[in-house]
C-alpha cells in the first residue's frame, strides 16, 4: 500500500517509521515536503545551540534512507499537487504539516515595523530560505518577548548569547553576523499569567544560569495568589517555580546583558509612529473562570511604559488550512477523530496540524503512532483499496511533467554534505544554505 506523507518534519518521520515497520502489511511512503530540505523543525524551529535535540535527525536519516521510503523535497501541495491528485496516485494521505503560522496579539500598533512574530524571528536565525532576506532591527539597547513558553526563552537566548557561542553552532550566517552587531542588552519576559502557568520545560529554564547575562525575577511575583493556592501545579510547574526562586534570590553581578521575567502582565498598546518606540504594559490579577477549573487574567489601571525598539510575539502557532480540507477556523487544525480527517475519504494527519502546537518531539513520536496504527487498521479493514493508486515511477514522471524540480534523498545528502563541509574549517556543525535556487543548484549538480 502506497502512502503519501505530507510534510517531512517530525511527525512526518516517525510517521513513515511507524508504517515501515509493520508486518502485518508491507508500506511504501513517499515524505513530501514543500522546501528541498526535510526535518522541518529540527532544521529549522530547534535553537541552533541545542544540538543534542538536532541529533534526532540521525534517525529520520535512517527512515529516509530504507528501500520503501522515498523523500520528495520541494513538492508543495497546492502548487504542484492537488489534493485530489494525491487521493488518487496514492492509496492513502497523511497531512503532518505543522503549525507554521503565528498568533496575534489584538493591540493597537502591532503592525508597526519592529513589532515581528517570533515565529518569523527563529525562522530567521535557523536560515529558512523563506526568511532569509528578512531583516530585524537590533540597534536599540531593549527588546520585549510577549510569551512565556520555550519559543519565548530561545529568542531571548539568541539576543543575549555573545558572538563566541553563536559562532559554535548551526545559526544561519545571515544571523550570525546581524547578532553579533547587536545593541540589544536588555531582554523582558512579558507573561500576562504567572510562573505557575508558564510553559516553560524545566530544562530551557535551568540554562538561562548559564548566560553571561544577569537573570532578574521579582520575588514578590513569585508568591502564589490566592485563587492559585487550591489548584494542584504540575511537576513541571514545581521545578519551574524552584528555579526561578533560584534566580529570584541570587543577586545581579552587573553584568552587561540582563534578562528580566516579568510575569501578571500584558501588553496594551505597542508605542510609536513610524516604527517600534516602547510597549505600554498592564499589570493582571488572576481570577477563576466561572466553572473553577481555571484561571484568567484580567488586566488592571496599573500601567507602565517600557522603552523598546523590538518586540517579539511568542504566543502561540497556528496551523494553515490544506484547500479541500476541514479545519477549525480559530486555530487552523485539521478537522480530525483520532487521525483521520473528518468526511475526508483515506485522509489523515498527524503532528501540530492535528493536535496543536504542544509537547517536545517526543509527543510528535507517540502522535505519529497513534495515527500510523489508525491507518493500519484501515487498510486491514479494506477502507484504503484503491484501483488508480500509482506507482513510484508513476508519481516522479506526473510531477516531472508539471515541471517540479524534486529532491530525493540523495539531493538532499548533497546539500547536506555541502553544508558540513562548509562548516568544518571554523568548527561548525554546518553553514546551511539559506537561498531556494541555491538549495536545487547543489541538489541537483
Amino acid at each position: 500500500m502506497r502512502v503519501a506523507v505530507v510534510g517531512a518534519g517530525p511527525a512526518g518521520a516517525f510517521l513513515a517509521e511507524g508504517l515501515l515497520r509493520e508486518e502485518t502489511r508491507r508500506f511504501e511512503v513517499d515524505l513530501i515536503d514543500r522546501l528541498a530540505t526535510p526535518w522541518g523543525l529540527v532544521r529549522g524551529g530547534v535553537a541552533p545551540d541545542h544540538a543534542r535535540i538536532k541529533s534526532i535527525a540521525t534517525r529520520f536519516e535512517s527512515t529516509a534512507a530504507h528501500k520503501r521510503c522515498r523523500l520528495l523535497g520541494n513538492v508543495e501541495v497546492g502548487r504542484d499537487v492537488s489534493h485530489e491528485e494525491l487521493l488518487r496516485w496514492y492509496h492513502a494521505v497523511v497531512y503532518t504539516t505543522g503549525c507554521a503560522a503565528d498568533r496575534r496579539l489584538g493591540i493597537p500598533g502591532e503592525d508597526l515595523p519592529g513589532s515581528v512574530a517570533a515565529t518569523d524571528f527563529v525562522s530567521w536565525y535557523n536560515g529558512h530560505p523563506d526568511h532569509a532576506a528578512q531583516a530585524f532591527d537590533l540597534s536599540g539597547e531593549r527588546a520585549v518577548i510577549v510569551g512565556n513558553g520555550n519559543v519565548a526563552l530561545d529568542c531571548a537566548r539568541m539576543l543575549l548569547l555573545d558572538r563566541d557561542a553563536l559562532a559554535q553552532t548551526d545559526i544561519a550566517d545571515h544571523a550570525l553576523a546581524a547578532l553579533s552587531e547587536s545593541a540589544i542588552r536588555d531582554v523582558v519576559l512579558l507573561g500576562r499569567r504567572g510562573p505557575q502557568q508558564a510553559s516553560f520545560t524545566n530544562p530551557e529554564l535551568l540554562e538561562l544560569g548559564l548566560l553571561d547575562a544577569d537573570v532578574v525575577v521579582s520575588p514578590d511575583e513569585l508568591r502564589v495568589p490566592l485563587p492559585l493556592r487550591n489548584l494542584s501545579p504540575s511537576g513541571t510547574s514545581i521545578r519551574n517555580q524552584k528555579i526561578l526562586r533560584g534566580y529570584a534570590r541570587t543577586p545581579p553581578a552587573g553584568r552587561e546583558r540582563r534578562l528580566v521575567f516579568r510575569f501578571f502582565a500584558s501588553p496594551v498598546e505597542i508605542l510609536g509612529d513610524k516604527r517600534v518606540t516602547g510597549v505600554r504594559v498592564a499589570r493582571n490579577v488572576l481570577e477563576r473562570d466561572p466553572n473553577g477549573r481555571s484561571l484568567i487574567a484580567r488586566t488592571t489601571d496599573a500601567v507602565d511604559t517600557l522603552d523598546a525598539s523590538l518586540v517579539l510575539r511568542a504566543v502561540g502557532y497556528r496551523g494553515a488550512p490544506v484547500d479541500g480540507l476541514p479545519c477549525d477556523a480559530r486555530s487552523g487544525l485539521l478537522t480530525n477523530m483520532g487521525g483521520r480527517v473528518t468526511g475526508t475519504p483515506r485522509t489523515y494527519t498527524a503532528g501540530w496540524i492535528k493536535r496543536g502546537p504542544s509537547g517536545v518531539i517526543g509527543t510528535n513520536k507517540r502522535c505519529a503512532n497513534e495515527t500510523a496504527a489508525v491507518v493500519v487498521a484501515d487498510a486491514a479493514g479494506g477502507s484504503l483499496a484503491s484501483d488508480c493508486a500509482l506507482d513510484a515511477d508513476a508519481v516522479l514522471a506526473a510531477l516531472g511533467e508539471r515541471g517540479a524540480r524534486v529532491v530525493d534523498h540523495a539531493g538532499w545528502l548533497a546539500i547536506d554534505a555541502a553544508e558540513r563541509d562548509a562548516g568544518a574549517p571554523a568548527g561548525r556543525p554546518r553553514v546551511k544554505l539559506t537561498d531556494a535556487n541555491e538549495l536545487l543548484l547543489v541538489a541537483e549538480a
